[in-house]
């Protein structure tokens, strides 16, 4: 497998393809959540348009889910916003 530092693309190592295939579950579990995320997120993308306006709880919700990412258990441990 291949990875790439500093824009030089080379050979992983042995304990690196170790350290990948280990947390390859949370890394799936992560593209998991940000598809939930960017699912929810598209729901409400007709509201930001510029012929709307969007409430605050909207905006408030919107970046809460931009904002899942940087919690501190993601991805295995996330807590959803709740739709205004």
């Amino acid at each position: 497998m291949k990875k790439i530092v500093n824009g030089v693309e080379s050979d992983m190592t042995q304990s690196e393809l170790d350290a990948f295939n280990q947390n390859k579950p949370s890394i799936d579990f992560a593209l998991q959540v940000r598809m939930e995320r960017d699912r929810l997120l598209a729901e409400t993308d007709w509201m930001a348009l510029s012929d709307t306006s969007m409430t605050l709880d909207w905006t408030t919700y919107r970046q809460a889910l931009r904002d899942i990412t940087g919690q501190a258990g993601f991805p295995t441990s996330v807590t959803w916003p709740t739709k205004p």
